[in-house]
Parts: structure tokens; C-alpha cells; sequence
């Protein structure tokens, strides 16, 4: 049996949500990034309208998914002539980034690059097929032996959103060593602060790759945007040279997106108003948050676009962890997101309206108890 994997992280959080439970109002669970809003009823009707499918659906894709995940790189992240051969559907990004490395053939001697602060499955993908995992952001760090290099932005826990400077770097460095760059942007609609009218630059836009998406891979879920996160509803675009082969390798194994949920993607990417009104909802969320966050006593990091506040006390994680468990309060340590989160915690808008509100006055009733 392997068992090369680290101990899965959320088991340490247990105790904690114990504390949390013992509030006399119940607990605020601000932990977890899932969606709770209604999946738009455009995209239901999508699904049910092709819940007759007896045969065995394309694992490339059906062409209409894939012109529609063609036409959405063009109008959403500026992304122009992209081929229907340049994308493919997944079961949700979670499955391509946890088997990345091992679809690129990676193995002991090689290196994957994750961000420093960095979502926990890239760590996962690492592990499978025992190749090194370094966490840098810096591209001058990125060892000769580097084969795959993760890039996430908008990132998780922390919101951070990588400019076109930034982006390019990236590029010339992964050209230089010859390694696959792979850019997670599953929260790119959901911008705050400046980047709430303007667009968040793609890896893939021409003022990044110079029109040139060798090497190139990009990654988007549409989890959070459509609440589709029971969907598993996510998609790739890139280097050909890339794409095909992962899809072969994903068709011999059985990877394949249900042809309803196919449908119902479609459905999601040719309806963009439902994104802006799940936005402004968690726009509301996050400022009513943020505020009584900010309030207490907390000091807020990068969180410029997604779901999360990455807020610092500047003490330990879970001394941070126990503070907001005694106020009924769960929230995630940032030790869960490697070294580079140690002082800070991560907390979700994804709570429902009442739930975010109960929050935010738990934090402003502890403000007003310690005055």
C-alpha cells in the first residue's frame, strides 16, 4: 500500500472544532471553501435536460464543450485563438493537479515548484511520484532539475493575484529550465480592490506568453463562480503537446466528465450574469467580514481576489486556531499551507449571509468585552 502521502491536514483541526461546538450559539464554521448558495437554475435545467445519456461520454470532451471553453478563454480571460484541441474537461482541477506529475512522467530526482504559501494538493501530486517539492516564489530559486512549477492566481489561502510582470518572470524562468508551468486560476472572476473592474491576468494571455503556450498549462474550476463544486466541473487549456497526451493517458484510466455535467458546463460558460450575481453575494460577505476582522485586531495579507481573508495576530497559527474556537469561531492555521503561513489563519466567505454575520458580531462583541 503507499503511504508516502503526509497525514491529511484537516484531522489536526478536530479538536479545535470540538471547542468551537461548545459555544452556546453553535459554531461559525469559516473553515471550509465549499459553496452554499443554490447552483443557477440555467445550469439545473442544463443538467436535467441531458439526463438521458446511456452511452459512454467523450473523454476529450464533446466539441461543443470544447469550443465553449474556447469561446469562454477568449471573452473571460483574453485568451484568444485557442483550438479545440487545446482544452479538455476534468473532475473538478482538484483530479489534474493531484496526478499532474505523474501524467508529465515526473519521478525521484526531479523537483515541482508550489508557491510559497500553497493549496495542499500540489504537495500531493509531488508525493505520488516521490519527486521533490520546493516552496519559492521566486523565480531565481527554481533549481536546474525543476520539471513542473505551480502558479496560483488568484491563490489559496491567501488572495494573492500575480501581475503581468510577475506572470512573464515566471515564463522566461520555466523556458530556461525547460519545465512545465502550470497556472491554477480557478478564483480569476472573483477579483476585489483593484481587481474588482479590472481582469486578472491569465498565464496564457498574449501580453504574458507572447503568444507562445509551449509548456503552458492553465487550470480553472467552476466550483466557486457557478456553485458547482458537486458538479466536479473544471477544465484545462494549453500546450497541445500537452493536453493530448494527458487526455489519452486519462482515457485509458476511465477519467472522463459525465455527459450531463458536460452539458451543464456548457450552460455555466455561456451564461456569465450568474457569476456577477454570485459576486456581488460574496462581495457583501467578505466586507461585512473583513471589517470586524480588522476590527479585532487582525492584520489582513494580500487577500486581493477568492474566497478567503489570510489575517495574522502575529503570534502561532494555533494559538490564533483557539482564540476564534473560543468564540465559537473555526478557522483554518495557515501551517496547513506550508511554512510560509505559520502566523496566519485563513478565514472562508463562503458561510451562508447568517453565518457571516454571526461571525463578524462574535468578533465585534469580543472587541467590546476587551475595551
Amino acid at each position: 500500500m503507499f503511504d508516502g502521502l503526509p497525514e491529511y491536514p484537516w484531522k489536526k483541526l478536530k479538536p479545535y472544532e470540538e471547542i468551537a461546538r461548545q459555544h452556546p450559539n453553535g459554531m461559525v464554521d469559516l473553515s471550509v471553501g465549499s459553496p452554499v448558495d443554490p447552483t443557477p437554475q440555467v445550469i439545473q435545467d442544463a443538467l436535467i435536460q441531458a439526463t438521458n445519456a446511456p452511452g459512454y461520454p467523450s473523454t476529450a470532451g464533446s466539441l461543443e464543450l470544447r469550443q465553449a471553453i474556447v469561446d469562454w478563454f477568449a471573452l473571460r480571460r483574453a485568451v484568444p485563438n485557442l483550438s479545440t484541441d487545446q482544452v479538455m474537461p476534468s473532475i473538478g482541477s482538484k483530479e489534474l493537479i493531484s496526478f499532474l506529475p505523474l501524467f508529465l512522467g515526473l519521478g525521484k530526482g526531479d523537483v515541482v515548484v508550489q508557491p510559497r504559501v500553497a493549496y495542499t494538493a500540489y504537495v500531493v501530486g509531488a508525493s505520488l511520484v516521490g519527486a521533490e517539492i520546493i516552496s519559492s516564489d521566486d523565480p531565481d530559486e527554481w533549481p536546474a532539475n525543476t520539471k513542473l512549477i505551480w502558479l496560483n492566481s488568484p491563490g489559496n489561502p491567501d488572495g494573492k493575484v500575480l501581475d503581468v510582470p510577475a506572470l512573464r518572470k515566471a515564463v522566461k524562468r520555466a523556458r530556461e529550465l525547460g519545465a512545465v508551468l502550470a497556472s491554477d486560476e480557478c478564483y480569476a472572476e472573483l477579483g476585489w480592490g483593484q481587481w474588482a473592474e479590472t481582469r486578472i491576468p491569465s498565464l496564457l494571455d498574449p501580453a504574458v506568453s507572447d503568444g507562445n503556450q509551449e509548456n503552458l498549462l492553465v487550470l480553472y474550476s467552476l466550483s466557486k463562480q457557478s456553485n458547482l463544486a458537486g458538479y466536479r466541473a473544471a477544465f484545462a487549456a494549453g500546450d497541445k503537446n500537452l493536453i493530448q497526451p494527458i487526455v489519452n493517458l486519462r482515457m485509458h484510466s476511465g477519467l472522463m466528465m459525465p455527459a450531463p455535467v458536460q452539458q451543464a458546463v456548457i450552460a455555466a460558460l455561456g451564461d456569465h450574469q450568474h457569476v456577477l450575481v454570485e459576486r456581488e453575494i460574496y462581495r457583501s460577505r467578505r466586507d461585512l467580514l473583513l471589517s470586524a476582522v480588522k476590527n479585532y485586531g487582525f492584520t489582513v495579507s494580500d487577500s486581493e481576489a477568492g474566497l478567503y481573508l489570510w489575517a495574522s495576530l502575529g503570534e502561532d497559527c494555533w494559538s490564533t486556531v483557539r482564540r476564534m474556537a473560543e468564540l465559537g469561531i473555526l478557522v483554518v492555521p495557515g501551517e496547513f499551507y506550508e511554512a510560509g503561513g505559520s502566523e496566519y489563519v485563513r478565514f472562508s466567505i463562503t458561510a451562508t449571509d447568517d453565518k457571516i454575520a454571526e461571525g463578524a458580531n462574535r468578533l465585534s462583541n469580543a472587541i467590546k468585552l476587551n475595551s
